[in-house]
């Protein structure tokens, strides 16, 4: 737990040392047989999908005794920790060129936090936005069932079902609501311009990645089809 006389730079700067435990965990995994592009950040690199949420949950519930302003400032910290971590990950186990997407994600995520952590403006908005990261849980879970040797049929319907109702309730809604409110109540200058934009490059990114989900599971004729190709002329993972 971070100590409370700590300064925001200093639990931002010690946020990322929480996540290593993690990583080492997922590297005792044994390696799947397919998907090893996709697999190898799942061992090497990539934190866990639901430990942002779960932890910075953790986080938020057990600061009981702090102010109503300190809880989610902890919070945002811890997130914002995970994300420069898991992007120093990303660029260490070089898969900077298969993870762009990540890093690009990441990038407009610490930045965003950063200005929230430094002005104090829009917590609630930014706890409200992270709940786009309980989809992950399920997506996580989603990528599992995938990457096993042992067939789980009926799991994996079960979630591909449960992962459309997260991901609309915990992402689609949460964002939709931020991009109106932001459109219409906050100043289009200064910071409240550069974090709109930010939400509409998200909103961007978080339909392309629902329409990949959807033909993946839903419409698997058109995922084969619209499957695009990487640097390498390898077939893109669009799930």
């Amino acid at each position: 737990m971070l100590a409370p006389d700590e300064s925001p730079a200093q639990r931002l700067g010690s946020s990322p040392c929480l996540l290593p435990k993690s990583r080492r965990g997922a590297r005792r995994l044994p390696a799947p047989r397919e998907n090893s592009r996709v697999c190898l950040r799942a061992q090497t690199g990539q934190t866990p999908g639901p430990v942002t949420p779960l932890s910075s949950l953790l986080l938020f519930l057990t600061t009981v005794g702090h102010s109503a302003q300190a809880r989610p400032l902890n919070t945002l910290l811890h997130s914002t920790g995970y994300f420069i971590h898991d992007t120093l990950d990303i660029i260490f186990n070089h898969q900077s060129r298969s993870s762009w997407e990540y890093l690009v994600h990441h990038a407009m995520a610490i930045s965003a936090f950063t200005s929230l952590i430094i002005t104090g403006r829009f917590l609630v908005a930014a706890m409200l936005l992270l709940l786009v990261e309980v989809s992950n849980i399920f997506l996580t879970i989603r990528m599992l069932l995938k990457m096993s040797n042992v067939p789980s049929p009926a799991l994996y319907e079960a979630n591909k079902y449960l992962n459309l109702v997260i991901y609309f309730a915990f992402r689609l809604a949460p964002q939709a609501y931020l991009t109106w409110y932001f459109l219409r109540y906050v100043e289009v200058q200064g910071q409240g311009a550069f974090l709109t934009a930010n939400l509409l490059l998200l909103d961007a990114m978080i339909l392309m990645y629902f329409s990949r989900l959807l033909r993946s599971d839903f419409f698997p004729s058109l995922h084969k089809g619209a499957a695009g190709r990487d640097v390498d002329g390898e077939k893109f993972l669009i799930d």
